[in-house]
């Protein structure tokens, strides 16, 4: 039955596709008042994105928003709520965190109040907290204390900085760090 009938209604279909623009029904055309259509409340509302591509090193990169909002072209900055990020780095992926965070468009910086939870599959864990990032100058710092957990033991500290340029860390303002015996074997 299906070895006949569906060539059949594709031959149907394809008949029906080609006689159509001879058939005499009229077009359904409307006007449309500027005047009288509602406006959005925002300038761009944005639900669900995702941004992926690679870095300056060729290393894979996804960046996930709920939502991101810019009120008016006249507030030059974006609103987004559910942050998420994962960096393909060469010891694994790295996954990050946060639950707000304020894009300034014109200075590229982002602000994020509350927590930033970073970690990887190899048991890094950072958590900090009010973090201002300047994306000219790839600058990262903290505005609260950072703490975290990696191979070689735990560490915190009242304030955390980062290159990202060069990918270093500095944490300052009563560093701690509690090292593990035996937690890096040398070959």
């Amino acid at each position: 039955m299906l070895k006949l009938g569906l060539p059949a209604l594709g031959v149907a279909l394809l008949l029906l596709l080609a006689i159509a623009p001879f058939s005499k029904q009229t077009e359904v055309s409307f006007l449309l008042d500027k005047n009288k259509a509602d406006k959005a409340q925002e300038r761009m509302r944005v639900e669900a994105a995702r941004y992926t591509g690679a870095d300056d090193k060729g290393q894979p990169f996804e960046i996930v928003a709920n939502q991101a909002v810019q009120q008016s072209s006249a507030v030059r900055v974006v609103d987004i709520n559910g942050m998420s990020a994962r960096v393909g780095l060469d010891r694994g992926p790295v996954s990050i965190g946060a639950e707000h965070g304020r894009y300034d468009l014109d200075a590229q910086k982002v602000a994020i109040p509350g927590a930033v939870r970073v970690h990887d599959q190899n048991g890094y864990h950072l958590e900090t907290s009010n973090v201002s990032v300047d994306l000219k100058s790839k600058q990262l710092n903290s505005g609260g204390p950072a703490s975290g957990t990696m191979k070689l033991g735990e560490f915190s500290a009242g304030h955390m900085s980062a290159d990202l340029g060069s990918r270093t860390v500095t944490l300052s303002g009563g560093a701690r760090l509690k090292i593990v015996q035996g937690a890096i074997k040398s070959k």
